[in-house]
């Protein structure tokens, strides 16, 4: 296998509009069907050796619960219950209507009650249409929807590395069908009030100071893949701290604050691009954190070690 295959953004637009309003059809059944978490930290996916889980959920006092995976590499949706019944049905040929109608029959076959309470994309153009209506988004490649797994699976396990080095309050390295990255985000403990008129989930995203990492697959207003890092609130003169590797360079965005950005071209074609992407989030992390005046000494954890013999046992 090749570490960080291509994947440009233009070469596989319309799979991945149609791949991320999928993944917002079942991500809205977790939303209703799971315990909520700070931060939203129920929502996102988790990786799995053939897809993405929403891990299970719905549990009920009779003791039932159920889960929902995207096999990516077979091209399946599976819908299972605790007690081991399973339905699981085709992505390909399937519209955004077509995925939502056939998801909903698995469900009711299972016997399993979900109300999602908006059935429609959060957050994209297309945001006051609802899913049963939507039959233009309907393009599913399977070879290109296995790269963006391929590619998702060592992103995370880069991401995990990188977590590694933080004891700190950190959330886990998940998959958000919202947005559409892998993120993981690292607390300094400080609570923050969110300024202006910001809507009930940012409020809930960004109650504490953050320094959130990780990457995403590219979208008309950046239109290729990249790894990124932003710290929340940003620091006066964030924007103006160095990074690594030359590559990086701080964005700004609509709201005022500032982006790092490291380009997927730029790390994919790297001599060691493991290394270029971990030096990169360091880089991103201490502008971030020594701006903002974290304990960066209390709670780093190199190796992922807290004790302090640095001693280990068999």
């Amino acid at each position: 296998m090749e570490l960080f295959p291509s994947l440009p953004y233009a070469e596989w637009r319309e799979t991945k509009e149609t791949l991320h309003r999928f993944a917002q059809v079942v991500g809205k059944v977790r939303l209703a069907a799971s315990a909520r978490r700070n931060h939203w930290w129920n929502v996102p996916y988790h990786l799995t050796g053939r897809g993405i889980t929403t891990r299970p959920m719905g549990l009920d006092d009779q003791g039932r619960f159920f889960c929902l995976d995207f096999d990516f590499v077979d091209h399946r949706l599976l819908a299972m219950t605790g007690d081991g019944r399973q339905v699981s049905f085709p992505l390909p040929g399937l519209s955004v209507a077509g995925f939502y109608r056939t998801l909903r029959t698995a469900l009711g076959d299972l016997g399993i009650p979900v109300r999602i309470r908006r059935p429609r994309p959060f957050d994209l153009p297309d945001a006051a249409r609802p899913f049963a209506e939507d039959d233009e988004h309907c393009v599913y490649e399977p070879d290109r929807v296995n790269r963006y797994w391929v590619i998702l699976s060592q992103v995370n396990l880069v991401l995990e590395e990188y977590a590694a080095q933080w004891s700190g309050k950190t959330s886990p390295v998940h998959h958000f069908w919202h947005t559409f990255d892998i993120a993981v985000t690292r607390f300094s403990g400080t609570s923050v009030d969110p300024l202006g008129a910001v809507d009930p989930v940012t409020r809930e995203a960004y109650s504490r100071e953050v320094i959130s990492a990780g990457f995403w697959f590219g979208d008309p207003s950046f239109p290729e893949p990249a790894f990124y890092s932003y710290t929340a609130p940003q620091p006066a003169g964030l924007e103006h701290s160095p990074l690594r590797p030359e590559a990086a360079s701080w964005v700004a965005r609509d709201s005022g604050t500032h982006l790092a950005i490291l380009t997927y071209e730029d790390v994919r074609t790297a001599p060691s691009p493991r290394a270029e992407v971990l030096a990169f989030l360091d880089s991103a992390f201490l502008a971030g954190a020594g701006a903002a005046g974290w304990d960066v000494a209390r709670d780093a954890c190199p190796g992922g070690v807290t004790d302090s013999a640095r001693t280990r046992t068999a």
